[in-house]
């Protein structure tokens, strides 16, 4: 076929059009990709996205939120800071950040009072924080606390056993309390015998009180609730230490039971050895829980119900977790085999573990807030240092915490592990896969290496 001079014209003419449309194609992207950015996270738990919780803590800020990174100059370093601090930029436009050389803007870095490279100072409105970790964590924590009015005072009740905020023990509150103390709770321990509570306690804790406690004492706890005080109350099987008269304002009862489970499958999956390990793995609807995606669990625990004739009260009652069906509790002590024995005593499940109690207090002269709020639960091992670190329970508890605080939209901020970054086997999978490799695979090259030889040896 004879190509013409005007065909070779309109071939080279849409040779042309061609690149010409090519190069509007990448240059549309490129300017498309300058004002528009679109991420997509495909690590497990979402790990380079930020959490629910950050997102939601970014949304309760009002006004913008200044950062100052203080490093030295290195592009890859830099590039890793400006894609954290961006996650949160997509969130919230006036999430504003800086990079700064403390070398060169000296008067940037003495107004800040920065004194080391990688320090990193975050503003909101009149408020600073200092921080020396870029983690969504870290970063976080640093928002909270500047979100809040004022630091709220948390007062634990001492003197009768109780557990510490101090003591770095197992059965001791210090991992919890250092989780508090970054989200801006002010923690401290309180002695009744010496002084009443003080006016600007937020919280008052009660954890598992050993000895009992006196009347005089009590009579404080009593007006400090009356006086609409919120409390977080936590009983271990046992005796209630005279906190009776307590349970009957509040109108509940606990239970003289241990819960005990009965989900052989479940404990069996979440390696839990003892019956009295009782796991949650359902929430009821409540600002507490909403967040919560994991199971808790709670050692050596008692049931807890509002009282029949107090469901009319001022107190609104809703259960925060209880345990699964297949569990009761066990009114005759633990044993070497236990069973539901309902002529003994024992209460079926679900059991509630933990309730939580509110009412409206408006006309108060405590505080301009609109409700009080009080936990009662029955397990104080939970957040403990030996039991926080498992599942959810350290969300839960600092869910507990802001709740009481009146925080309702500064549940926890979670911590997101990296599971695909680290291959667990058992003994029979490194079996098979060792078996595959020093046997399989190479009697496979062998037979294979053999049947090539021979048919070549047949040509």
């Amino acid at each position: 076929m004879r190509i013409s001079r005007k065909i070779r014209f309109q071939l080279h003419l849409q040779k042309l059009l061609f690149v010409i449309l090519i190069l509007a194609i990448a240059g549309m992207l490129g300017w498309l990709s300058n004002k528009h950015a679109f991420t997509f996270d495909w690590t497990s738990n979402k790990r380079n996205t930020l959490s629910s919780s950050s997102i939601g803590l970014l949304e309760t800020m009002d006004g913008p939120v200044n950062v100052h990174v203080y490093l030295k100059e290195n592009q890859t370093v830099s590039t890793a800071v400006e894609e954290i601090l961006r996650r949160y930029q997509r969130v919230k436009p006036d999430f504003n950040f800086r990079l700064i050389n403390p070398d060169i803007d000296f008067d940037t870095a003495q107004q800040d009072e920065v004194e080391r490279y990688g320090q990193v100072i975050i503003q909101h409105k009149d408020k600073k924080e200092r921080i020396t970790s870029l983690s969504e964590q870290a970063i976080s924590n640093a928002l909270l606390r500047l979100s809040r009015s004022s630091d709220l005072k948390v007062a634990f009740l001492k003197g009768h056993g109780e557990r510490s905020p101090q003591s770095d023990d197992n059965t001791s509150y210090s991992k919890l309390a250092n989780e508090l103390t970054n989200k801006g709770f002010t923690i401290e321990s309180h002695n009744l015998l010496l002084s009443p509570l003080p006016s600007d306690t937020a919280v008052l804790v009660i954890a598992a009180p050993a000895r009992e406690i006196l009347e005089g004492e009590l009579d404080h706890i009593i007006a400090f609730i009356e006086d609409g005080g919120n409390l977080l109350w936590m009983m271990d099987p046992g005796e209630l230490q005279g906190t009776e008269a307590l349970a009957e304002m509040l109108g509940i009862s606990f239970h003289p039971g241990i819960i005990v489970d009965n989900n052989a499958n479940l404990r069996k999956t979440l390696r839990i050895q003892h019956p009295a390990m009782v796991p949650v793995l359902d929430y009821h609807q409540h600002a507490i829980t909403e967040k919560l995606q994991y199971n808790t669990l709670f050692p050596i625990s008692r049931g807890v119900e509002q009282l029949q004739q107090q469901q009319a009260s001022s107190w609104s009652a809703s259960i925060i977790a209880q345990s699964l069906p297949r569990s009761w509790s066990e009114a005759g002590g633990l044993a070497a085999e236990v069973a539901f024995e309902p002529e003994n005593g024992d209460v079926e499940g679900p059991v509630t573990l933990i309730l939580a109690l509110e009412r409206a207090i408006d006309g108060k002269e405590k505080a301009d807030k609109a409700s009080q709020r009080i936990i009662v639960a029955g397990d104080s091992d939970f957040l403990a240092n030996s039991y926080i670190g498992a599942g959810a329970n350290l969300s839960l508890g600092l869910g507990i915490f802001n709740w009481l605080a009146g925080d309702d939209d500064l549940i926890a901020v979670e911590s997101k592990n990296a599971p695909d970054t680290k291959l667990e086997l058992d003994d029979i999978e490194i079996m098979l896969i060792g078996a595959g490799f020093f046997i399989v695979l190479p009697l496979v090259l062998i037979l294979a290496g053999a049947f090539i030889w021979m048919k070549r040896r047949k040509r």
